[in-house]
């Protein structure tokens, strides 16, 4: 085992869901280390995820679209820093890279083509694989530093204008039924459920339950959510927005993507759509990790399975019905409101 340290360094600079799945992580290696300084080095877009986490010291922002001469300043600045240990969860050439530039004297992640000969203590990778969730990955990782039994439990930062916000957009959109969320965007097309299913299932959620409906998300999502009978609030909050506003519905209904994940953080009902199964972006690794989670997947031989490029060579996206997802929501209800 390596010995203890003082200045730890964690890096994940992808998107939402890979975030909310890394915190647990984050808090273990505090928890492991409670002398020690804790930063982390995530991107720009996820910070509302990690502010005012109790057991983080110090946020590092990767803007976006990050040039070299602000990639040589993130250098300069995690050198100054002095880290005694980089975890590094998101495996891309410039992270490694960045990390080995900095002097970080004991560099732990993924042994793979990138860059990982970088690294000082590599592990091998086999997240592609998909036997275990994301969530189990990022943990395992951290037993070369003496981390186990690390505690899994979801956790996201708090921000008190966005919760006071979200009690505002709630109290105006006061009713007597439920209050449901439907997010049908991915960054993917291959994690798209059809629109048109969204919208038969917002309807009859209007219909039936009475429910109040809300289609969530970012920018990219306003053109499927034109075409869903529904609340538009796309492209109108920020991710902090977005975590308290989800907290406060009684269901989110949702394509394989990061908001099923804020669901299962803040303790709400969700239901995820899974088009794909192939290893690596299968189920078994990106599900939601709730008792409230419910999994709706394609049927056997109806999987979408996509080539290298992403490009799909068989399967359906109609594979799941509205049927299926309305009954599955009103179950979810039924013990919910």
């Amino acid at each position: 085992m390596i010995p203890g340290f003082r200045n730890i360094l964690v890096v994940r600079t992808d998107r939402m869901g890979d975030m909310v799945l890394t915190i647990p992580a984050m808090r273990a290696l505090k928890t492991k280390y409670p002398g020690a300084r804790l930063s982390v080095w995530i991107s720009a877009s996820t910070r509302d995820l990690v502010d005012g986490l109790p057991f983080i010291d110090e946020v590092i922002v990767q803007e976006a679209n990050l040039g070299w001469i602000g990639y040589l300043g993130l250098i300069a600045r995690l050198r100054r820093s002095r880290f005694d240990l980089a975890v590094i969860f998101h495996t891309k050439q410039k992270t490694n890279l960045a990390c080995f530039l900095a002097g970080v004297p004991v560099r732990l992640g993924y042994l793979n083509s990138k860059c990982g000969f970088f690294l000082t203590h590599p592990v091998k990778d086999e997240r592609h694989f998909g036997i275990k969730h994301e969530l189990d990955y990022c943990l395992d990782l951290l037993k070369m530093v003496g981390v186990e039994n690390a505690d899994p439990r979801l956790e996201l930062g708090f921000n008190q204008a966005a919760d006071k916000w979200a009690d505002r957009i709630v109290r105006e959109l006061a009713g007597l039924g439920p209050l449901v969320a439907l997010h049908p965007d991915a960054s993917c097309p291959t994690r798209h459920w059809p629109v048109d299913s969204f919208a038969l299932v917002s309807a009859r959620l209007s219909r039936e339950l009475n429910a109040r409906v809300v289609i969530v998300g970012g920018p990219t999502t306003r053109p499927f959510a034109a075409r869903i009978p529904g609340i538009d609030l796309t492209g109108q909050f920020s991710l902090a927005q977005l975590v308290a506003f989800i907290k406060r519905c009684s269901l989110l209904i949702s394509n394989d993507s990061g908001p099923v994940h804020l669901a299962a953080a803040t303790g709400t009902p969700v239901i995820s759509l899974f088009l794909r199964k192939q290893p690596g972006i299968n189920p078994e690794r990106w599900k939601p990790l709730s008792a409230n989670a419910v999994l709706l997947l394609n049927k056997p031989g109806e999987e979408i399975v996509v080539g290298p490029d992403n490009h799909v060579l068989s399967g359906r996206y109609d594979s799941i019905t509205p049927d299926e997802v309305f009954d599955a929501a009103a179950r979810l209800l039924a013990n919910k409101f």
